[in-house]
């Protein structure tokens, strides 16, 4: 500290460098959240995330909740006309974050799977999104709030569950025909939902974890007889942003 806050940037460009030419004054933009330098290995690989001389609005350098931001040209993509800065700046992290996990689930979901989506929250509700538009897997929705569960009936999840009404496990075997779900996307976190993976994730599936704070305490056994991976994921590249 002190610390200007806000990684989540979108706005209009009101002054360039000399040697910039990607942008200029008055184009809207959205801010990827981390300026990179664009000659380290990761860079060259396009693993924006992994830079190893990397700068994170709000977070190492000052964000956007100032006056104005300072970034640079790598890290600002154009927008098309018609977009909203203000509506489209949550996608510079909860969009590419939750993005990112799916497009490594959707990967390894073929028709028929389950995917699982714990927590329909900030990220969690962009998720469900996105497994829906992506794949053809059934998709499950597990949240503490009836609010939650029922924006995610409405954003097209096939069954929805409450822990605080049902046991999570027994739900899972059951719209799963026991085999679990081949994906689970966890946007929470926490050690009761990691505790969830040997229970409910398929053998050779995959536990995302998105959301932090938790552990993760299982048994090696357990990974080994199920061979299924805790995933973990970290806000999107560039590129996804773009995407």
């Amino acid at each position: 500290l002190p610390m200007t806050l806000g990684h989540e940037n979108a706005g209009q460009v009101v002054e360039t460098g000399d040697e910039v030419d990607v942008v200029s004054e008055g184009d809207p933009v959205i801010c990827h959240p981390v300026q990179t330098c664009g000659t380290c290995r990761p860079c060259r690989l396009g693993e924006t995330m992994y830079c190893e001389n990397q700068s994170f609005n709000g977070l190492t350098t000052d964000g956007g909740f100032a006056d104005y931001l300072l970034t640079s040209e790598r890290s600002v993509i154009p927008l098309p006309d018609g977009v909203d800065p203000a509506e489209i700046a949550p996608h510079a992290d909860a969009g590419i974050t939750a993005y990112h996990a799916v497009k490594k689930a959707v990967d390894e979901l073929n028709p028929g799977d389950h995917a699982v989506v714990i927590g329909v929250g900030g990220l969690g509700h962009i998720g469900v999104q996105c497994l829906d538009a992506m794949s053809a897997a059934e998709i499950t929705a597990i949240d503490l709030k009836d609010s939650a569960l029922e924006l995610a009936d409405d954003l097209g999840v096939d069954n929805t569950v409450n822990p605080e009404n049902d046991d999570v496990r027994a739900f899972i075997e059951s719209v799963t025909d026991g085999t679990g779900a081949a994906q689970v996307l966890d946007f929470v976190g926490a050690d009761v939902t990691t505790e969830y993976a040997p229970d409910i994730t398929a053998a050779g599936g995959d536990h995302h974890i998105i959301g932090y704070g938790g552990h993760v305490h299982e048994p090696t056994q357990s990974l080994v007889n199920g061979e299924f991976s805790y995933v973990g994921n970290i806000v999107g590249r560039f590129a996804e942003l773009q995407e």
